[in-house]
């Protein structure tokens, strides 16, 4: 294993703590590896960038998938998964996920998560685009993530597992022959401790989420700057398939100049019945596709971007005028709330929506037990990429990849072992040599990505987009390599730095990958390609900063690196 021996400009870290398992990030994925882990006896701390509630899990809306409802069973749900992926989903890590998905569901609710039932007490479920049966569950209307994260909450503080709130992970600590040796964090004021620090561990689980805010509008809460996927870069390990973003159809539209996170409209309420319509209330989905408004989001968003273009409209509309009050004070709660927030009533007028960037079915590239390819560190959650998502995530599959592998991560941990003795971690250079961006940056980057490799995308708009990620690279580096500066360590320049870093892949990524597919969709090659790119696109970081890009020979990925033996004392 060849580290690239780059880290983020930080101070050395003050204090420290030892663990056999450290878990970044506390939403599903996340809090499932470390209760999974703690019950085993293992010493778990769980590290998070704000508070335990805080991650993206509780903004999910619609619900969770699985082959639950009567007559559904898990070849159905992987037939709609795979259908969803566009012939790029590993069919084995799909069959995982819908054969092991509703076990690890009712583990979900014996932990004390509770779904929505009916009257005769079954679990109530919903449909969403892609699926052909209503397997979706979910929990206070259109509340499931909040359910989910706060169920896994109360049962980490009853359990008593550690946690490090409010602190930002910066790099992974390796020992001398590069396996895992834990991480350096910096806590922002109000955790238990204060600045840099470390955990030390054997076993560290990436659960950080998305990178949504390397876009200017984006589903994803302010903290999902792609700090798991950067970090695991830095460390040497494989990223794929950055290039599928998937842009969820309907987001309520706040205007063209709107920035930051936007309120979600869950596809959930196309799975009860409402329509998408343009300003005349034609319904422009019907004979597009099959399930017209149930299509696979990259199909809808792309129905809704065409008639943005025919019409040069600014957004469409969601219509769920017929639902009536009651069934939008009951089933919707928070969508209501939102929409009536923002002047518009759903009960009587159309919702105004447009796509904005939702979630990254690609990530840090792991095996079937959510290894990554490097020795000891472990993702799981949008932060990895499994396979399952292939070019475009099916609905309500996110929660449930969470859980699964999550479950899976913690169980090879404990079936594996753990090294006899914590691996030592080699010293960083005392001159650090990867210069940090300005917080300015951020915002930057997210009109570079907006403009150049949003939702429509060409060969030139890519290009261009690589070129002025490229400069704000090379300025920096010149900056530190001239003067000796670089701008001032702190959560607002890392983060920056991480979208830098994750955005330059991304858009590697979708230049090299000349087809549509999926979630990316490129202008200038509209045609699905499967001779050429029925398979994965690999990248990784070199020791200069550069990237090294490859693709797989097939869609399925090869092996990453087989567990570790347990060292002797």
């Amino acid at each position: 294993m060849t580290t690239t021996g780059i880290r983020l400009h930080a101070p050395a870290a003050g204090w420290s703590i030892a663990a056999d398992v450290v878990v970044v990030g506390s939403g599903v994925a996340g809090l499932t590896a470390a209760l999974r882990c703690e019950a085993a006896g293992l010493r778990t701390v769980v590290v998070t960038k704000a508070r335990l509630d805080d991650g993206s899990t509780r903004w999910a809306q619609g619900g969770i998938a699985a082959a639950l409802g009567e007559g559904d069973t898990p070849e159905q749900h992987l037939d709609d998964t795979l259908v969803a992926g566009a012939g790029l989903c590993d069919e084995d890590a799909v069959r995982l996920l819908v054969t092991e998905g509703p076990d690890a569901v009712r583990r979900l609710i014996e932990t004390g998560a509770r779904f929505d039932e009916s009257s005769e007490g079954d679990l109530e479920l919903t449909r969403e685009g892609g699926h052909h049966r209503r397997r979706i569950a979910h929990a206070g209307g259109d509340a499931t993530g909040a359910e989910i994260s706060r169920a896994l909450v109360e049962a980490v503080r009853a359990r008593g597992v550690r946690t490090v709130e409010n602190a930002l992970v910066l790099d992974l600590l390796t020992d001398a022959e590069g396996r895992t040796a834990g991480v350096t964090l910096h806590v922002m004021g109000e955790g238990q401790h204060d600045g840099v620090g470390a955990v030390h561990a054997p076993a560290v689980v990436l659960a950080t989420g998305g990178m949504g805010q390397v876009f200017s509008a984006t589903t994803n809460p302010s903290v999902s700057t792609g700090d798991g996927v950067a970090l695991a870069l830095r460390a040497g390990a494989e990223v794929s398939d950055l290039e599928f973003v998937q842009f969820h159809p309907t987001v309520l539209f706040l205007g063209p100049d709107a920035e930051g996170q936007q309120p979600l409209v869950s596809e959930a309420v196309r799975g009860e019945g409402a329509h998408l319509i343009d300003a005349d209330g034609v319904r422009f989905m019907v004979g597009q596709h099959e399930l017209a408004e149930l299509a696979p989001r990259d199909i809808v968003a792309k129905g809704i971007l065409r008639r943005m273009l025919e019409q040069d409209a600014e957004h469409m509309y969601l219509d769920g005028r017929h639902f009536g009050a009651e069934m939008w004070e009951h089933r919707f709660p928070t969508i209501l709330a939102a929409c009536r927030a923002h002047g518009i009533d759903p009960v009587t007028e159309p919702i105004p929506v447009a796509p904005a960037a939702h979630y990254a079915s690609g990530g840090v590239r792991t095996d079937s037990h959510g290894r990554t390819t490097v020795p000891g560190l472990y993702a799981c959650g949008e932060v990895a990429c499994t396979g399952v998502h292939g070019a475009n995530r099916l609905a309500s599959n996110s929660l449930l990849e969470g859980l699964v592998y999550a479950e899976r991560i913690a169980d090879d941990i404990v079936a594996n072992g753990l090294p006899a003795r914590v691996p030592q971690p080699v010293p960083h250079p005392e001159i650090p040599e990867h210069p940090l961006q300005t917080p300015e940056a951020r915002f930057a980057i997210q009109r570079i990505m907006t403009g150049g490799a949003g939702v429509l995308r060409s060969a030139g708009s890519l290009a261009k987009a690589a070129d002025q990620l490229q400069r704000l690279h090379t300025d920096a580096r010149e900056a530190l390599a001239e003067h000796g500066k670089t701008a001032e360590a702190g959560v607002d320049t890392w983060e920056a730095t991480n979208l830098l870093c994750v955005a330059r892949v991304l858009v590697a990524a979708a230049l090299l990958r000349e087809e549509t597919r999926g979630c990316h969709w490129r202008e200038d090659r509209p045609e699905r390609d499967d001779a050429a790119w029925r398979r994965h696109i690999v990248v990784t970081l070199n020791p200069d900063r550069t990237l090294a890009v490859h693709t797989t020979d097939t869609t399925h990925f090869p092996t990453t690196l087989p567990p570790q033996a347990p060292q002797e004392q």
